[in-house]
């Protein structure tokens, strides 16, 4: 019996059908994402399975992380999305607004810690101008070059580009690169379509200018990750338009290093309390969107990556077995999702990481944040394995574009 006849002979047929193609290296279509948004129990098992063979021969058995510290630098943010419970009006008591100094001393402790990377994020706060974005990248690059940068998701960039007195879009991209910026977080994508956004965030940038942002910064050698927000108001059809629009610019740019569902946390939200959202993702969702990114966006993102503080520690090792084949970060800090009321901390050891990774029979390594290899300092231990080879998915930098 086949691979494809042992996995799929109890499926239901339209499911089947996809997963066959899938298996024989056909492109999925957006009709093909909601057929399998619709896969419960035994369906669902064989998903997560052809997913798991997929990322096997795209990814190997090799599960990467990177250690990381999140800077969130200030939780002043007009933009009011009804799906954030980390926002505050600059005068309430618990909003904070934090100096270069502070970051400096945050970016000192990550070093200490065995950090690559900094991921640097932060509220649209009003008092700001776009410098303050370029400001914070070379205060840093400055202080630590030894640390990778990566920052300011497309909402940040579009706020600061509007703020930077005139400045072509390609040229404040440019300014942040010459200031320190080494790549940037593809959040605030929350889902592209216009429809939902209106909804979520009606005040924040719409699908097309985050789209123009983010292939102007791969155009200027700026790489990124790419995400999806899911589990609220969206629809399955919702669901594949996004991750059509990923696919198709990442045809075109080849700029994204990786691909992120993160499911909604809605505990503390105005979206779940006013708005009518579910009540975040089931467990079934999250793992349909970890296979559903696995099978789709093939051979064109070869890295999914779960997040294990919307998931938690022990649905993540099943992501694992199901698409994924990157752990994300240790973080160090996360205010966002903890400040929306998720349940599974800010941070976590990399032996922690890496004693998760092999429970599910898999081997990890640390990784840059392009998915190069970094030799962690448990390897100069005499008792020590040695790292096995790994397959980086994409060139560590892009080239830029003639004209950027």
């Amino acid at each position: 019996m086949s691979l494809a006849e042992s996995l799929l002979r109890d499926v239901a047929p339209a499911i089947r059908g996809v997963l066959e193609g899938a298996l024989e290296g056909r492109e999925l279509s957006r009709g093909d994402v909601e057929t399998l948004l619709t896969a419960q129990g035994r369906d669902l098992q064989a998903l997560c399975m052809v997913a798991d063979a997929a990322r096997r021969e795209d990814a190997g058995d090799e599960v990467s992380y990177v250690i990381c510290r999140n800077i969130n630098f200030t939780n002043v943010c007009y933009v009011g999305c009804t799906y954030c419970g980390f926002s505050r009006h600059k005068h309430d008591p618990d909003a904070y607004d934090r100096g270069l100094d502070d970051m400096l001393e945050r970016s000192r402790e990550a070093v200490g810690r065995g950090a690559s990377e900094v991921c640097i994020q932060g509220g649209i706060h009003p008092n700001k101008d776009g410098f303050w974005y370029r400001d914070i990248a070379r205060a840093i690059r400055d202080e630590f070059p030894e640390l990778h940068i990566h920052a300011f998701s497309p909402e940040e960039i579009d706020f600061g580009h509007r703020n930077s007195q005139g400045m072509e879009l390609r040229d404040y991209l440019k300014m942040l690169r010459d200031a320190g910026l080494g790549t940037i977080p593809g959040t605030a994508a929350e889902i592209l379509h216009d429809d939902v956004r209106r909804i979520v965030a009606p005040r924040k940038i719409m699908s097309g200018r985050w789209v123009e942002i983010v292939e102007a910064a791969h155009e200027v050698g700026l790489r990124s990750t790419s995400t999806i927000m899911y589990g609220h108001v969206e629809q399955p059809h919702h669901i594949a338009h996004h991750f059509d629009v990923i696919r198709e610019l990442q045809k075109r740019t080849g700029g994204f290093t990786e691909f992120v569902p993160l499911g909604f946390i809605h505990h503390k939200t105005r979206l779940y309390r006013e708005k009518g959202a579910r009540p975040g993702a089931t467990m079934p969702e999250d793992l349909q969107m970890i296979a559903i990114a696995r099978l789709f966006l093939r051979p064109w993102i070869t890295n999914i990556q779960m997040s294990w503080v919307k998931m938690g520690k022990k649905l993540a090792q099943v992501a694992l077995n199901s698409g994924a084949n990157d752990f994300g970060g240790t973080l160090m800090e996360e205010s966002i999702s903890n400040s929306a009321g998720s349940e599974h901390g800010d941070h976590i050891d990399p032996e922690e990481i890496e004693r998760l990774v092999r429970e599910v029979g898999r081997t990890p390594y640390e990784r840059t944040t392009t998915y190069g290899r970094r030799t962690p300092a448990w390897l100069s231990r005499p008792d020590s394995e040695t790292a096995p080879e790994v397959r980086p998915s994409a060139p560590e930098t892009l080239p830029v574009h003639a004209n950027s």
